[in-house]
């Protein structure tokens, strides 16, 4: 038996009970529980602005951000998957602007997952017929975490775009905010050829909260600069800059998002993106790369109604 909560963000808010005390105590390995978040970004219909992810992290619930409805039925069935390994329950983002998309998508069949060699505590992960209040499910939460972490290792849903694995500029994007950028970057006519020609390479994660450390560190490891680039708050930005502390090898040189390297505001948490706000701020950044991409000043802005939607998958 599967489960499948929907609702709105306010709807996230009101039912926090009953979804942090369901994650806390877990799902059935025979059956998986998703949670979806309609999360409305740009405030189009809903009292105030949500973004869900913050909510899901306070109740150790992973995350899933799909760019695209036709990464619907993928992340729906590694959300799935997931939950029966980990006992977790996973959030699901479905923000407006990709719900009220359309896309024609081919069947695919039926994934078929790696179960990773795990050491589950005691009592295992799952959810239990009694099991009283004690810090007891806490403990297991942390276990959770790792087997979470171990899945992501074993099934990865993020990925990178070119597998450079020398390029010096890396980007780092999720979600909407992936499609926002490939498109950015063609109106700056910053091309494939150009990114592998002159070292720069994009990793899209799949899994915004918690962040699969093994890939994404791999990802930027030794790069001269990263630029994360996500809406609202830097919850993938935050996490990369936490797991640098401990890191061991090359860091990069600098990584921004929020902020730059001045502390001056760059990619904002308030509002939506779109292509045309990240022209000036990708323009800006890949400045010393690529030398011989359009300025901020002189690209055609009319370009933009020839966005190709293949460019977010």
């Amino acid at each position: 038996m599967f489960g499948l909560w929907c609702g709105k963000g306010p709807g996230v808010d009101r039912s926090g009970d009953a979804l942090r005390h369901g994650n806390a105590y877990g799902s059935h390995p025979k059956g998986g529980v998703l949670v979806v978040a309609g999360d409305d970004h740009g405030c189009v219909s809903s009292s105030m602005p949500h973004q869900s992810d913050v909510a899901f992290m306070s109740w150790f619930m992973p995350t899933l951000n799909p760019a695209s409805v036709a990464e619907y039925p993928a992340f729906g069935q590694w959300g799935y998957a997931l939950s029966r390994f980990a006992g977790v329950w996973s959030g699901f983002k479905a923000i407006w602007e990709t719900v009220q998309s359309g896309a024609s998508v081919e069947p695919e069949p039926d994934r078929l997952f790696t179960t990773p060699a795990f050491d589950a505590p005691a009592g295992g992960l799952h959810v239990r017929l009694a099991d009283l209040p004690s810090t007891e499910i806490e403990t297991r939460i942390a276990h959770k975490l790792r087997a979470v972490q171990a899945f992501a290792e074993a099934n990865p849903i993020d990925r990178t775009l070119y597998g450079l694995s020398d390029a010096p500029f890396g980007i780092v994007t999720t979600s909407k905010a992936h499609g926002d950028t490939m498109e950015a970057l063609r109106l700056l006519g910053v091309t494939e050829a150009m990114c592998r020609a002159r070292g720069i390479d994009l990793y899209k994660v799949g899994m915004v909260w918690p962040l699969a450390r093994r890939d994404a560190l791999r990802f930027v490891q030794g790069k001269r600069e990263v630029l994360v680039i996500e809406e609202k708050r830097g919850v993938i930005e935050s996490q990369l800059k936490e797991a640098f502390y401990d890191l061991p090898g090359a860091t990069p040189k600098r990584m921004v998002g929020k902020h730059d390297e001045t502390m001056a505001p760059l990619v904002p948490w308030t509002g939506e993106l779109s292509p045309l706000s990240l022209v000036p701020i990708l323009a800006a950044r890949l400045a010393p790369f690529v030398p011989d991409c359009q300025s901020a000043s002189n690209f055609d802005p009319g370009s933009a109604s020839n966005f190709d939607p293949s460019g977010m998958r």
